[in-house]
This record gives structure tokens, C-alpha cells and sequence, in this order.
């Protein structure tokens, strides 16, 4: 009884916000909330999370849509710009969460969730989070490389990089015990400074063209 009150209302709020998004923001914006919630509360949450170690990567898609979503609420069209920032987090993603998943590991095992380290073992592991760190590295670098953003965000997003790549060093090297938390703690704060940096980087353009006498 409790589970199908939860599903109710769970069910009832996804309708309405759908339905707000339609009425107030545009239908491309409702629809692909609509993929996104069928991705995570379906396709993860009930099938992926117990089927496969890659669980958090394939899932990760649906995590990694709100910038999508805010963008075409705003523009009202899907261009390139949105889906790189859609491909940060979808990298960003698997160092993140098996982090806390080495953390969570005898957790995890006895759940019966087939997170990364259950069915490969903590070394494998850590070494995933080392690579992945590195791929999240270079695709946060593209933003600066297609001439989305400016100076602002290269070095912001630089110096970001700097130290989530120390943690992740650290999670791989497996000598600190305590690395794995503080390595996904750090990932949450990594990932609101390279969006605030990217936001900041914004800002900084305007005024810069603004403060610029325009040529003759």
C-alpha cells in the first residue's frame, strides 16, 4: 500500500510538471524532461542500477540533462553548446559516483547492487576513477576550444582540474583511506565551480563588450 501511494504521487507531480512546462516554457523542453524521467526512474533506477556494473554510466545520460533542459526553456532549440554540457556531466558522472561507491563498497555488496567495486574489486575500480577523472578533463576543456567560453573559464576550469585530479590521484594511488569521500565530496563542489566559472566567464564577456567603445 505504502509503495503504490508513493508511486501516486510520484506519478501525479511528473504530470503536472509536464504539464507546467507545456503551458509556461515549450513542449521540446517538456518532452525531453519526459526522456529524462523515463531514463532515470525507469531505465536506471529500476532496471540498470541492478543489472550491470556500468549501471551509473549508462544512467548517467539522464542525470547529465538539466543543462539541456534549461537551455531549450530558454531558446526554445537543442544546438551543440547544450549537449557539451551535457557531455561534462555525463563524464563527470562515473569519478563521482565510484568514488563514493569504494566508500560504500561492503554497503553496496550487501544490498545485492552491482556497483564497480562488488564485481571488479577496489583496484579496478580506483583505476576507472583515475582514467574517467582524466576524460572529465579534457571534455571540460572543450567549451574553451569550440569558443564558447573565454579566458575566464580556462583558467578557472584549470585550477578546478588541479585538485579534482589530486583527489582522483590519490583514490587511485589507494594509500589514504578515507580518499574515496573526500574525493566525491570534492566532485560536488568541482562541478558547481565549473559551472559557476563558466557563468562568471559569461558575465565577464558582456562586460567586456559593453566597456569596449565600438570601431567606427
Amino acid at each position: 500500500m505504502p509503495g503504490s501511494i508513493a508511486l501516486a504521487w510520484a506519478t501525479l507531480l511528473s504530470l503536472a510538471g509536464l504539464g507546467l512546462l507545456v503551458w509556461q516554457v515549450n513542449a521540446l523542453t517538456a518532452w525531453l524532461t519526459l526522456g529524462s524521467l523515463i531514463g532515470y526512474a525507469l531505465v536506471y533506477t529500476t532496471f540498470l542500477k541492478h543489472a550491470t556494473p556500468q549501471n551509473i554510466v549508462i544512467g548517467g545520460l539522464a542525470g547529465a540533462a538539466p543543462p539541456l533542459l534549461g537551455w531549450t526553456a530558454v531558446t526554445g532549440q537543442v544546438g551543440p553548446e547544450p549537449l557539451l554540457l551535457v557531455l561534462i556531466i555525463f563524464a563527470w558522472t562515473p569519478p563521482h559516483f565510484w568514488a563514493l561507491a569504494l566508500h560504500k563498497q561492503d554497503e553496496y555488496a550487501r544490498a545485492g547492487v552491482p556497483m564497480l567495486p562488488v564485481t571488479h574489486g577496489a583496484a579496478f575500480t580506483r583505476l576507472q576513477v583515475w582514467l574517467y577523472g582524466w576524460l572529465t578533463v579534457a571534455v571540460t576543456l572543450l567549451p574553451f576550444a569550440i569558443g564558447m567560453s573565454g579566458a575566464v573559464y580556462l583558467v578557472g576550469v584549470m585550477a578546478l582540474n588541479v585538485r579534482f585530479m589530486v583527489w582522483n590521484y590519490r583514490v587511485w594511488r589507494g594509500r589514504i583511506r578515507k580518499a574515496p569521500l573526500a574525493a566525491f565530496w570534492f566532485s560536488i563542489r568541482y562541478i558547481l565551480g565549473l559551472f559557476g566559472v563558466l557563468l562568471l566567464d559569461h558575465y565577464a564577456q558582456a562586460w567586456s563588450l559593453w566597456v569596449t567603445p565600438a570601431l567606427p
